[in-house]
């Protein structure tokens, strides 16, 4: 590695920002809005109306702004770009963006092996050169692609691929641990389930990841936003001595688990960070905790009953409701499991009665109605099941020692509590587990829905309109998720905190989607709206 090389990688951050634009004036723009807090941006020429026409704004924009690295970026459409011109012509615009100022320019092998070397050798005399590769289908093949580019002298190489499972992020990491110290290296893996490779990569050994300049401007499948990458996954701290959990679960997408426990980790300064594990399949989750290694894992739906037989040993409330949401993985690989949901539900009532001899009701009788029946009869509850269907409630009462009640059966009862242990009125739906008369029917003082998005449901309206004080889901999720931290770090829980950073992230999304579905439901009326008979 050149003097000049280990110079420019003492001054590259661990973040690239992708800039696109239509025009220069619109490039430029943007970069002029991202340069107080990114310092390593990517100018990608492909998506100009005429790339050569923006380099003058480019160079005045780096002639004002020396402390920023830029890289240029013209990749040819046959290698997933926009540039539909030939690979001389690339090369051309890339000479010239290097005499504009920019400091790197990217180079995709196919187009670097299309070319005489001497017209490589020319480019680097110029630029330093980042020799990248794409695969948009898999990650396969590594060793074999990298021997490839080592054959063309290069300062950085980038590689890129898709991860199709969780485990191919593990392969990434193997790649850049074996290769990071001969060589300048940028690894990671496109896609939803490639998210992890693109906070964890900067651990193993690449110089730096992409992100976004921002919601709607991703350059590439599963690319998040720099913003994301710095505040929530904290990647300016990530290094070899960070420990890595995460939240696992088919789909993960929407999950503010990384939101709630990234930010209880830096409140309470753990060197630690908390990713999305999107896993299409159990096994492919266990090889990847292995591989990687995984210190610790939150595990929602479809697998918290099926890890249980994975485990090593389990708490007693994973054994009695047979479902686990909180793995522990101890140096030696084993795995260690344990149930907080039922202390997300029971801690909310227990801050506001006494459970001991306190009649409750539970809808439902699934996972978090298993977690809720079996937690209120540990703590002296009496407890009673109404499930749509009925076989299942006998069968969780008969193994819980609790009771069923008949929805006709309702109005005669008096209960302390109704938990809402059901999906109905999560997200944008309106169905409920009760009806509004059923509500004013029955005599309870609280009602906790365990449903936490949206912030008030339906059924959590229509219980504060019968005289019932309601407890949000929110409530749940963070104390089953505080639980998880004190298990996973000795250390006690932010709390209010944890909750805050929830609330916040939910409000903004049901902002972000109240204001989609406004546009798009005024663009459906616009276009459906008939023209004028002339």
């Amino acid at each position: 590695m050149s003097y000049g090389v280990r110079l420019m990688r003492a001054r590259i951050p661990k973040v690239c920002v992708a800039v696109t634009g239509n025009d220069g004036v619109e490039l430029v723009q943007k970069a002029e809005a991202l340069v107080r807090d990114d310092r390593l941006l990517e100018f990608r020429l492909d998506y100009l109306k005429n790339p050569a026409s923006a380099l003058p704004r480019i160079k005045r924009f780096l002639d004002f702004h020396p402390e920023v690295v830029v890289i240029a970026t013209c990749r040819r459409a046959v290698n997933g770009g926009k540039f539909r011109g030939s690979a001389a012509s690339e090369l051309d615009l890339l000479m010239k963006a290097a005499a504009a100022g920019c400091q790197l320019v990217d180079v995709e092998l196919e187009t670097a092996e299309s070319l005489k070397t001497a017209e490589m050798d020319k480019l680097r005399q110029c630029v330093a050169v980042l020799l990248s590769y794409h695969d948009f289908k898999g990650t396969k093949k590594l060793d074999e692609t990298f021997a490839r580019m080592k054959a063309i002298p290069a300062e950085f190489y980038k590689v890129v691929t898709t991860a199709t499972s969780l485990h191919d992020n593990v392969l990434m990491m193997k790649f850049l641990q074996t290769n990071r110290d001969q060589y300048s290296l940028i690894g990671l893996c496109m896609g939803e389930q490639g998210i992890i490779s693109r906070v964890l990569g900067v651990r193993a050994g690449s110089v730096f990841t992409f992100g976004s300049s921002g919601v709607g401007e991703e350059t590439a499948p599963g690319q998040v936003t720099a913003r994301e990458l710095r505040e929530t996954y904290r990647i300016d701290m990530v290094d070899a001595a960070t420990k890595v959990y995460g939240v696992a679960g088919d789909p993960v997408s929407h999950s503010l688990s990384p939101v709630m426990m990234n930010s209880a980790f830096r409140r309470e300064n753990v060197n630690a960070v908390y990713v999305a594990l999107h896993a299409k399949k159990l096994t492919d989750l266990l090889a990847c905790v292995q591989g990687i290694p995984i210190h610790g894992l939150s595990v929602t739906m479809p697998y918290k009953q099926d890890i249980v037989s994975e485990l090593d040993n389990s708490d007693q409330p994973t054994q009695k409701t047979g479902a686990c949401n909180t793995v522990v993985r101890a140096q030696d690989g084993r795995l260690y499991g344990f149930n907080t949901d039922v202390y997300g539900v029971v801690a909310p009532l227990e801050q506001r009665m006494n459970l001991q001899g306190a009649s409750v009701l539970v809808l439902g009788a699934g996972g978090a109605a298993r977690a809720a029946v079996f937690g209120l009869k540990a703590r002296g509850a009496e407890v009673y099941i109404l499930n749509r269907t009925a076989a299942t409630a006998q069968k969780l009462a008969r193994q819980a020692q609790a009771k069923t009640v008949k929805r006709t059966d309702l109005k005669k009862q008096h209960f302390d509590a109704i938990i809402n242990a059901t999906p109905l009125g999560m997200g944008t739906s309106k169905q409920s587990p009760l009806e509004e008369k059923e509500l004013k029917e029955l005599k309870a003082k609280y009602l906790f829905d365990l449903v936490y998005n949206p912030l008030e449901t339906r059924l959590m309206k229509m219980a504060q309109a019968a005289g019932m004080q309601v407890i949000s889901g929110v409530e749940m999720f963070v104390q089953q998720g505080a639980h998880q931290f004190e298990i996973w770090t000795g250390k006690p829980a932010p709390v209010a905190e944890m909750q805050y950073v929830v609330n916040r992230e939910l409000q903004t999304r049901q902002a972000q989607e109240s204001a989609g579905s406004n546009g798009s439901s005024s663009g459906k009326a616009a276009a459906k709206k008939p023209a004028k008979k002339k």
